[in-house]
């Protein structure tokens, strides 16, 4: 008794060794942020229309005074299907990091049962018996048994404690690539409302050029009739007003097109979009005079798709670790403990529950993979190699935050200049078709000189609302690259009430449904939290 005593003792010592020195060893690189280019300030800062003051960009879209806008993203927020799986994303990396948290706590809890008939083979001695007078015979018995069995890997190089890390920064990143499809989902929506307005606008150009240009025929007719001209004036009219209307068709395709997409964004199908956009054709929607943009450092925090690029490489790190901890020996700790009766002799399976029958082992364990040195040293490599490109990714993606917002910048401020002009070329287009009809009427000017004026202002007119439409989508280019619109899920569930009925009928979730929501950390804090399992 004193040595299964002294045993138990040595063992207990081992394990409470274990468990102290277990918080103390972590092989592996620990996340740091690499170095990116970032500049001081954008390119276009010095213009008025600019402010580099921090701003709000929650709800950037409303900036353009429309209700049927904002009524469009918040049922886009609402409806759409592509968010709704990222939502889902979210919700399958919590439970991930629940399966990586679990790894800390004893491996295997296993309880076991069995009765199986068993026969011995007739050529195998049976065991006890002497060499030199072996006995043989095909003994058969059942054998019932009940049992624990119990495995602890104790984390001693951190290898389970990295793995959650990397889980944990797997989780945040696809938060962050929620947040990335939300800010794409409202700049889409806002885009394809303004593409339809701008598409409504050079429809009712071209009808009324087209009205335009059947007085400018009929003028021509009369005066063939009155034989003042010849039939070419009219032939002339009939040409260009056939080439206006063959744009129209043009036209009314991509504006239904452009609906169409609106739906699949909104969720909805296409016969419901004109309640959503009403029947009657609106205005271009119009910037403000100023807009706050910001200074280029804040879009390392602002932005989640640098967010998700920086926690994809702190998942990679910590994998690293998982991968190098596995050049180390693992200590363990395993136990069994069962009850074992067999109907040989004068035994009774029923006597199974009998102390006498009990059978059970603890004690410790280590496993040393010391002759795959190579392959394990390659993986760690092999890691290494992965989280290198994912440091290039995440510095690419900064520079290429900056580019898009400097072309979208450039875009909305030229764009505004370029419409000065063709709103000057647009008068004068329609001041210019004015007198060359009355020239014509008196017999001053030929016919072409109308022809030629008509063509000059549906061109100007159609490039001038075309222009116009592009300041506004330039304007929804630069929030959506100062990554603006993520933040109103704040404070809001991942996926939408219904989608989690759904999936409670279906499967045990526990809280994991509703999981809290997680901000952006500030620039200097390194994403590496640690929490309980979620069982």
């Amino acid at each position: 008794m004193p040595n299964l005593r002294s045993r138990g003792r040595i063992c207990l010592a081992w394990l409470i060794s274990a468990l102290l020195t277990a918080g103390c060893a972590q092989v592996g690189p620990d996340y740091l942020r690499p170095e990116t280019k970032v500049s001081e300030n954008w390119l276009e800062a010095g213009d008025q229309r600019l402010k580099t003051e921090d701003g709000a960009y929650r709800n950037w879209w409303q900036v353009f005074k429309d209700p049927i806008l904002d009524q469009l993203v918040d049922t886009a927020y609402r409806e759409n299907l592509n968010l709704r799986i990222a939502g889902v994303r979210v919700l399958e990396a919590r439970a991930q990091l629940g399966i990586a948290t679990g790894q800390l706590y004893p491996q295997i809890q296993q309880a076991t049962g069995s009765a199986p008939k068993n026969r011995e083979s007739a050529g195998v001695p049976i065991p006890g018996t002497s060499i030199s007078a072996p006995r043989f015979g095909g003994l058969s018995y059942w054998q019932s048994q009940v049992g624990l069995t119990a495995s602890w890997e104790i984390d001693f190089w951190g290898k389970f404690r990295r793995a959650i890390e990397s889980a944990d920064a797997s989780m945040l990143a696809a938060v962050a690539n929620y947040d990335s499809t939300l800010v794409s989902l409202t700049a889409s929506v806002a885009n394809f409302y303004i593409s339809i307005r701008t598409l409504e606008k050079r429809l009712t150009i071209a009808q009324q050029n087209v009205e335009t240009q059947r007085e400018s025929l009929k003028i021509a007719q009369a005066r063939f009739e009155g034989g003042t001209t010849s039939q070419r004036d009219v032939e002339q009219a009939k040409t260009v007003l056939a080439s206006t209307q063959a744009t129209i068709p043009v036209l009314q395709t991509q504006l239904r097109q452009a609906k169409d997409a609106l739906c699949v964004l909104l969720g909805i199908p296409p016969s419901r979009v004109a309640a959503k956009i009403g029947g009657k054709a609106a205005v271009i929607p119009a910037p403000p005079p100023q807009v706050v943009v910001g200074i280029p450092a804040e879009l390392l925090r602002r932005r989640p798709d640098i967010r998700a690029a920086e926690y994809a490489a702190a998942a990679q790190c910590a994998q690293i670790g998982v991968s190098r901890a596995e050049l180390f020996p693992a200590f363990s700790l395993l136990g069994n403990f069962g009850l074992l009766s067999s109907d040989v002799g004068k035994n009774a399976l029923g006597e199974m529950f009998n102390w006498r029958n009990r059978s059970g082992a603890i004690g410790p364990s280590v496993q040393w993979n010391i002759l795959n040195y190579g392959q394990i040293t390659n993986l760690v490599r092999v890691q290494d190699a992965r989280f290198q490109a994912l440091l290039v990714t995440y510095q690419n993606t900064v520079l290429s935050a900056q580019q898009d917002v400097e072309d979208n910048l450039v875009a909305f401020l030229r764009t505004q200049e370029q419409v000065k002009f063709l709103e000057e070329s647009a008068n004068a287009a329609l001041n210019s078709l004015s007198l060359a009809v009355i020239q014509y009427r008196e017999g001053i000017t030929d016919f072409t000189t109308v022809l030629t004026a008509q063509q000059s202002l549906l061109s100007a007119q159609d490039s001038l609302a075309s222009a116009l439409g592009n300041i506004s989508g330039s304007l929804v280019g630069v929030y959506r690259a100062l990554g603006g619109g993520w933040e109103i899920r704040e404070g809001q569930d991942f996926v939408p009430a219904a989608t989690r009925e759904v999936m409670e009928k279906r499967t045990n979730w526990g809280n994991l449904l509703t999981p809290p929501s997680l901000p952006p950390p500030p620039p200097e804090e390194q994403p590496r939290l640690i929490r309980g399992p979620d069982w």
